[in-house]
């Protein structure tokens, strides 16, 4: 049984400044508003609504903390890249982002969701530089995998691979399905290794 699935919520947040205490460790979900963010979260976590999976992409604009055990938290940031969301939003929500991934010093690892069939979108670099300049890891999870025959897969995650080199930063990319379960060990062995959770 993972350890994940004892994942509690804990608090949502408008900002990083209603983040609560900035000590212990923080990993951090990030991705555009259709990603598949909130069904990765539920299915680390083996909980069917720990992440409410709106069919309205761009509803989460809060930023939800889940508690793993004392000092130990999954974020799930707001979803970016709506087109809905009105700009003077999207202006604020990019400004906080960036100030959380800057600032707050106990996120120790991000992971940015991306649909497999299109990766590395504008939005989705412009987050990855950010944490490259802060120096944190990243995780990118190329989300929605089982749509797409092994073949083509393996070739996208190459691809990405590829590109991933560019950031000139620690940037691994894992291909990843929610619905039937592709790089969920990678996942949890990287988050395991960012909260220091030894596997006995």
């Amino acid at each position: 049984m993972s350890h994940y699935s004892q994942v509690k919520f804990s608090i949502s947040a408008p900002d990083i400044t209603h983040l609560g205490p900035d000590e212990g460790i923080e990993i951090a979900f990030a991705g555009r508003s259709n990603a598949g963010k909130s069904s990765a979260l539920n299915k680390l976590t083996r909980q069917k609504s720990l992440a409410r999976t709106s069919k309205t992409p761009g509803r989460t604009q809060l930023i939800n903390v889940f508690e793993l055990d004392e000092g130990r938290r999954l974020v799930d940031l707001p979803g970016y890249g709506f087109a809905q969301v009105p700009m003077e939003v999207k202006k604020k929500w990019q400004k906080s982002l960036g100030e959380y991934l800057q600032k707050r010093e106990s996120i120790k690892g991000l992971i940015v969701l991306m649909d497999i069939r299109h990766p590395f979108k504008d939005l989705d670099q412009e987050l990855i530089h950010w944490a490259v300049a802060a120096n944190l890891p990243v995780l990118a999870l190329l989300t929605k995998a089982d749509k797409l025959k092994s073949g083509k897969r393996k070739a996208q995650v190459l691809m990405a691979r590829e590109a991933a080199m560019a950031f000139c930063g620690d940037v691994t990319v894992e291909a990843f399905s929610s619905s039937n379960g592709i790089g969920l060990e990678h996942l949890q062995q990287k988050l395991d290794f960012w909260f220091g959770i030894s596997r006995d």
